[in-house]
Formats: structure tokens, C-alpha cells, sequence
């Protein structure tokens, strides 16, 4: 088993940056991938950003290409996501997850993970 604990969540104004951590504990070293997903009051659950375990390869959802930043600290067994030049539509609960499965693509399906954080309120004024 994997426990995650987002954190960072909060109220900024649009243009304005936040930084989310996930903290994992319990059978870290089983995870392959880790990812953010994103989900607001009756949509369904989309990628942001994943990054794999070993070799740190990341992938974005396009409309955070340039803007949000992945990254992990593999000693401390956290995940992070800065998210920078943020937009009202950026207003949702975020997610952290972790993958055990070795997939060959972008981690972007929610299919392919098996541990979820309880998440994160974020909300971006205008």
C-alpha cells in the first residue's frame, strides 16, 4: 500500500503561482509513475502532469505546457507540482497519484494508477 498527502493547495490571484506537494509513504519503491489530475464539481478527473520513477521522464496535458512544473525528490518520497502564470480555469481539486504498472505512454489515463491523495483545493481569482 501507498498513502499520499497533497499540501500547497489555496486562493491566488490570477497571474499568481502555488506549488503543490504529495507526500508518499508505505511501498514507495513499488510505484513506477506519479502523476497530478485535476477535477472540478461534476466533470471528470483529467491529467496535468506525470513523471516516471526511474529516469524522471515527464509528460504534460497541453494546456499546462510551459506554465506547470513536475518534479519529485525521490530521498523524500515527495512529489511536487509548481504551477506558475495560473488562470481562473485552473480553479479545481487536485490529485496526486501513484502508478505500479510499467506503461509504455504519458500516464495520462486514471486507469493506470492505483493509489490516490485525498486532494487539494485550488482557486484562482480573476
Amino acid at each position: 500500500q501507498v498513502q499520499l498527502v497533497e499540501s500547497g493547495g489555496g486562493l491566488v490571484q490570477a497571474g499568481g503561482s502555488l506549488r503543490l506537494s504529495c507526500a508518499a509513504s508505505g511501498r514507495t519503491f513499488s510505484t513506477n509513475a506519479m502523476g497530478w489530475f485535476r477535477q472540478a464539481p461534476g466533470k471528470e478527473r483529467e491529467f496535468v502532469a506525470a513523471i516516471r520513477r526511474i529516469g524522471g521522464s515527464t509528460y504534460y496535458a497541453d494546456f499546462v505546457k510551459g506554465r506547470f512544473t513536475i518534479s519529485r525528490d525521490n530521498a523524500k518520497n515527495t512529489l511536487y507540482l509548481q504551477m506558475n502564470s495560473l488562470k481562473p480555469e485552473d480553479t479545481d481539486v487536485y490529485y496526486c497519484a501513484a502508478a505500479e504498472g510499467f506503461y509504455r505512454g504519458s500516464y495520462s489515463y486514471t486507469y493506470e494508477y492505483d493509489y490516490w491523495g485525498q486532494g487539494t483545493q485550488v482557486t484562482v481569482s480573476s
